[in-house]
């Protein structure tokens, strides 16, 4: 089955990681370069997202589209990237989202 893990940034997490020195962030990219390629058989495609703040937003609600810069939600937790695996079931799609090093939160959706 194929599942899309999306890792949710929070702003915590952001100051967190703005607030790291070169080394730490270093050790901090490199734990989630090494989970990567702990998965990389089950990875079928991944990418991290530019910042929300480059993000432009269009709205189909409406008698016409409205277009916006900046995400459509304001909030504090935002996707900064994704990763869609191919793996047995919801189970193992759980193992690999529990073992992500980086975002605190790992939303899993069954993809088709």
């Amino acid at each position: 089955m194929k599942y899309v893990l999306m890792f949710v940034e929070t702003e915590e997490f952001a100051r967190q990681l703005e607030e790291m020195g070169e080394l730490e962030q270093q050790a901090a990219y490199a734990a989630v370069g090494r989970w990567f390629a702990e998965h990389a058989d089950k990875i079928t495609h991944h990418t991290h997202l530019a910042p929300v703040h480059t993000a432009t937003t269009v709205r189909l609600d409406g008698a016409e589209p409205l277009i916006t810069d900046g995400p459509f939600v304001e909030g504090k937790e935002v996707v900064s990237g994704f990763a869609e695996v191919e793996v047995a079931d919801l189970d193992e799609a759980l193992r690999l989202a529990r073992s992500w090093p980086a975002c605190p939160i790992v939303e899993i959706r069954p993809a088709s």
